[in-house]
């Protein structure tokens, strides 16, 4: 797979992260490499839909923690544990994907939001690659309230806890409501998902979306 098999969007090299972002990441589109798995990854269930913070709910920005780059996410429930390698864009603008000869390899949006650092930090990796299933296969299954923990290179750990799961068609991406900063430092773990053919390979996306709860 090269990099421009994982995001797909014209080179706007000048442009702000909250903008680039959403030319970059709204199109993002790691395509199956002949993999036949029978019934697929799975994907999110309508109830794991993502919610919205009740009226009055304590706000968590006083949890930020500094910039510092991401290092392994660990996602307990569907046993995840996974170097991250920074990824960014290569010479003619295209997102770099993680390599996927490695399963077990995701990667973080080196030049975004640190994750546990306030605004929305973004982390990919391949739901599979030639020899089968990779890192993110499973993360449709996951559920509101189960925990990610992404260790840094400071020493700290950013605990998000879920507040939703959703698959979205590459087509129709909802680049604000997925990248937008909501002023809490947040998490976005995505893969592939959706309905799969041998020509066009995974027409969506499944984004998890989690928000920080603590640190240590």
């Amino acid at each position: 797979m090269s990099p421009k098999d994982f995001s797909v969007f014209e080179p706007r090299r000048r442009q702000p992260w909250g903008v680039l972002a959403l030319v970059m990441l709204s199109g993002l589109a790691m395509v199956r490499n002949g993999v036949d798995v029978e019934m697929g990854p799975p994907q999110p269930a309508a109830a794991a839909a993502p919610d919205t913070r009740p009226t009055g709910a304590p706000s968590t920005s006083g949890l930020a923690l500094p910039h510092a780059p991401a290092s392994r996410i660990k996602i307990p429930s569907i046993r995840v544990t996974a170097p991250l390698t920074d990824v960014g864009l290569d010479e003619n603008g295209w997102i770099a994907a993680p390599p996927p000869e490695d399963p077990n390899l995701a990667g973080w949006y080196q030049n975004g939001i640190a994750p546990g650092q306030r605004g929305t930090a973004v982390i990919v990796g391949h739901v599979d690659n030639a020899a089968g299933p990779a890192v993110f296969y499973s993360l449709g299954s996951l559920d509101k309230g189960q925990h990610i923990e992404v260790e840094r290179y400071d020493g700290r750990v950013a605990v998000f806890e879920i507040y939703g799961v959703e698959v979205y068609s590459k087509n129709n991406f909802p680049g604000v409501q997925v990248y937008g900063d909501t002023g809490e430092p947040e998490l976005r773990v995505i893969t592939c998902g959706g309905g799969y053919s041998r020509a066009h390979g995974y027409d969506g996306n499944v984004v998890v979306y989690a928000r920080m709860v603590g640190s240590r």
